[in-house]
């Protein structure tokens, strides 16, 4: 018996979707869509060319559409929005989470903002603009002000008959009651499991924990992925600068971060955003690509002007011409290694000027190692092909500087793009392959000038 993977059962609803638009069976493609979760909608239109994802989203239950644009990604819900008119837009996000509802708003025009909130009664709104205070990319931004609040004196059976109140059940992803004071401030959480083990006459306070600790509205959205990891947390309360409670944060909101984090480091390697549209029109791919396509360009040419630079000694020595790829490709592959190693630091938050001396410390004596043992291979490589002494000793000596060269530039470089405000999942390896390309063919071409002619 096999079991058939996520990836694959993806590509067989995708196949089967093309299949019954193509055929015009648009009743067995609304029904298909429509059985599906919003995510799993949200993938497929993703998944379908331009004209085929028109078609597909007119399919879409209007109760759904909502949901559905929540889970897509930003440039292809831009795209769908500018098509839809206001009075759909306001149906779609009628019934959405706060949370999700402050995500979505900041992507429509301000007329329709004015109008969704106009639409809210007060209670709602005023959560909405609490959210809306804060950084997208914030626990502020994150949380989901739609909670359940308890005061420390009360006893657990009238807690137990407040929850009964929730006739349409707890918010998602409750595991636990807020408990506040009088003045809203934040003293610790209920589980549900203790409001259910214990007495019902115990007070909330006997018995609530005190190990949560909340997160700062303003902490950074990867900081607070990575408190969730490191705690094994399902959700943690907000609180503003005094202490008092605005919201809470659940896990599915962190793996929302953590997806979009591994997809913009991913994605940033080749100089995209990790919102790209796999089918977006053409002209708009073209001149996202062009931008990183030209800083490649110049940058090369500053590699060819090096280059050129020793036009003579090439042209006496033709060995050199065969042998310079070697010399920037391994010093290329040294500094992306340590390059990722300290994006991925500082992505996690592991990684700061404090202790950036002792990694530096370490990749350098790594490179140490691998740079004499690779040299001694290339210079052997190149001993045996061209029969030169002379060569072999300079490849290796070139090879060593371009590696020493490489890491140095891969522990530092994140650290300075991020201090300056530049990405450096996005532009940290344009900038390295500079340096290892300039370094290695000037080493290289350099010392084969001093030695050879």
């Amino acid at each position: 018996m096999t079991t058939e993977t996520p990836a694959a059962a993806d590509t067989d609803r995708i196949d089967a979707l093309h299949a019954m638009l193509e055929s015009g069976s648009v009743i067995k493609a609304t029904r298909m869509l429509n059985a599906l979760h919003p995510a799993e909608i949200a993938h497929l239109l993703e998944s379908l060319p331009p004209r085929s994802r028109e078609l597909a989203w007119g399919m879409v239950d209007d109760s759904a559409e909502g949901e559905v644009l929540l889970y897509l990604n930003d440039d292809l819900r831009d795209s769908l929005l500018q098509d839809m008119s206001s009075a759909r837009i306001l149906a779609a996000v009628e019934g959405l989470d706060t949370d999700d509802l402050a995500d979505l708003l900041q992507d429509l025009p301000a007329t329709i903002t004015a109008e969704v909130l106009s639409s809210l009664d007060e209670q709602r709104r005023e959560r909405l603009e609490t959210a809306l205070g804060y950084p997208e990319d914030s626990a502020g931004g994150l949380m989901n002000t739609d909670m359940v609040t308890v005061r420390p004196e009360v006893t657990l059976d009238v807690v137990m008959r407040y929850l009964r109140r929730f006739r349409d059940g707890l918010p998602g992803g409750t595991d636990n009651l807020i408990v506040i004071n009088r003045d809203g401030r934040y003293l610790g959480v209920l589980y549900l499991t203790d409001l259910l083990t214990h007495d019902p006459d115990d007070s909330v306070a006997e018995v609530m924990s005190l190990d949560v600790q909340p997160m700062p509205a303003a902490l950074d959205a990867r900081d607070v992925a990575n408190r969730f990891e490191q705690l094994d947390l399902i959700s943690a309360p907000v609180v503003d600068d005094e202490g008092r409670v605005l919201g809470r944060i659940t896990v599915d909101d962190v793996m929302d971060v953590i997806r979009e984090e591994a997809e913009h480091q991913f994605m940033g390697q080749a100089g995209l955003s990790e919102t790209e549209d796999m089918f977006a029109p053409v002209l708009l791919s073209a001149r996202r690509r062009a931008l990183w396509l030209g800083i490649n360009l110049l940058t090369a040419f500053l590699a060819a002007w090096v280059i050129g630079r020793f036009e003579a000694t090439i042209q006496q020595v033709v060995a050199l011409a065969v042998l310079m790829p070697v010399v920037a490709s391994m010093g290329g592959i040294a500094g992306t290694q340590t390059l990722t190693l300290a994006i991925r630091g500082i992505a996690l938050g592991q990684l700061s000027g404090k202790n950036v001396r002792w990694l530096l410390g370490k990749e350098m004596a790594v490179s140490v190692i691998n740079s004499g043992i690779w040299a001694l291979v290339v210079a052997g490589i190149a001993l045996a092909w061209f029969g030169n002494t002379d060569i072999a000793l300079i490849i290796a000596a070139a090879i060593t500087i371009n590696l020493l060269a490489a890491t140095f530039s891969g522990a530092l470089l994140p650290l300075l793009l991020d201090r300056i405000g530049i990405d450096p999942a996005l532009a940290g390896g344009v900038i390295l392959t500079t340096v290892t390309d300039v370094v290695g063919f000037l080493a290289f071409l350099g010392l084969a000038t001093i030695f050879l002619l």
